[in-house]
């Protein structure tokens, strides 16, 4: 299943009139120094849409101020198009949540365990397609390596957009506790990950215990860092090999430094990245369009000038083009150095992105 089919069933319908469907870091400039916005929209490549079709949509997309895309799936024409359009191309991966059927079957010994002791393997957690990784293990982490390495050797490939590089949630977002019938005020164990045999063995030999062996896991500070740490050494080997191929990285992220750790496991404010897109998808957490720019400005504050951070806003979530304008706003005067656009970018929201270039 796509990220866009996942989101799609996980939300009640609203009403509203959006519908939905380098090398190194990048460099920081004074306070003082004027620039220019930089938008970025996640796309899923539609193979029927023709040359000509594609060349007027780039051009009318650079013509409002984006300059990036993110590509859910390799599509040589589309990347080069893109391009050509003046648009960087970025290849979006879904990095820990791989649940291809040849890698299930090769490899059942390398997915997350909850702390029930089921695997997501055979008993994945919320939806079906949820198959989480262990990010602990040396095997994953030299088959990450292989897939970042394979999707950068290509030359229309500008750089790459991590997604789905955390553990599960161990709490959804407010707003999906209903389409679950769940209520987590609390980190059940159904959903907390990992406590596969290389985790606990890994955590023993740090700490003295086995974190199956934690009077309150949930409450253990060092455990937490523990996770943390493993999703960051994920995403520094992925950064290493972007850079030696003097190509981006970037990562579609929890929506605060302090909700990614607490829910996902995200430590991203330490991660060696280019660029970072936190999914400040305000209707996910019954949230009101201002605190987009409250997510921006923490965010911007915790990151400390390492990097430029772009909202990401998720168009369903507006009821109006008004409101789309306002979120937009929010996020720039809180430090945005633009916004990512999940969902159908249609002329009304390139009208609005226009105004804000």
């Amino acid at each position: 299943m796509k990220k866009r089919e996942f989101i799609k069933s996980s939300l009640l319908a609203g009403a509203g009139i959006l519908s939905y469907t380098s090398s190194g870091a990048f460099p920081k400039r004074h306070k003082s120094e004027k620039r220019a916005n930089k938008h970025w929209v996640w796309e899923n490549p539609n193979k029927k849409e023709t040359e000509a079709e594609l060349q007027e949509k780039y051009e009318r997309f650079y013509d409002a101020g984006i300059r990036g895309m993110f590509f859910e799936s390799d599509s040589e024409m589309h990347f080069r198009i893109a391009k050509k359009a003046g648009l960087e191309t970025h290849r979006w991966m879904w990095t820990m949540n791989r649940g291809e059927k040849s890698l299930l079957e090769a490899h059942p010994e390398w997915y997350a365990i909850s702390r029930t002791g089921e695997s997501c393997a055979t008993n994945p957690p919320y939806v079906n397609y949820y198959r989480w990784l262990c990010p602990s293990k040396p095997e994953v982490q030299d088959y990450l390596r292989e897939q970042v390495e394979n999707v950068l050797q290509k030359d229309y490939v500008d750089g790459i957009h991590l997604d789905y590089v955390r553990y599960c949630d161990v709490i959804l977002p407010v707003d999906l506790w209903q389409n679950y019938d769940i209520v987590q005020q609390e980190e059940l164990p159904e959903y907390d990950f990992c406590y596969c045999e290389t985790c606990r063995s890994n955590y023993k030999e740090m700490h003295g215990v086995d974190p199956l062996e934690l009077e309150y896991p949930d409450q253990s500070l060092s455990w937490r860092n523990y996770r943390y740490d493993r999703i960051t050494d994920i995403v520094n080997q992925a950064s290493a090999i972007a850079h030696k191929h003097k190509k981006q990285i970037t990562a579609a992220v929890f929506p605060t430094p302090e909700v990614a750790r607490r829910i996902v496991r995200q430590d991203w404010t330490n991660w060696n990245l280019d660029g970072i897109c936190p999914m400040i998808y305000h209707g996910f957490y019954r949230e009101q369009v201002q605190w987009i720019g409250e997510a921006v400005k923490e965010g911007v504050h915790f990151l400390c000038g390492r990097f430029p951070l772009y909202a990401g806003l998720f168009l369903p979530n507006f009821k109006s083009t008004k409101e789309l304008d306002n979120g937009i706003d929010y996020a720039l005067k809180n430090g945005a150095a633009g916004v990512s656009l999940f969902g159908n970018v249609d002329d009304e929201v390139l009208a609005v992105l226009k105004k804000h270039k």
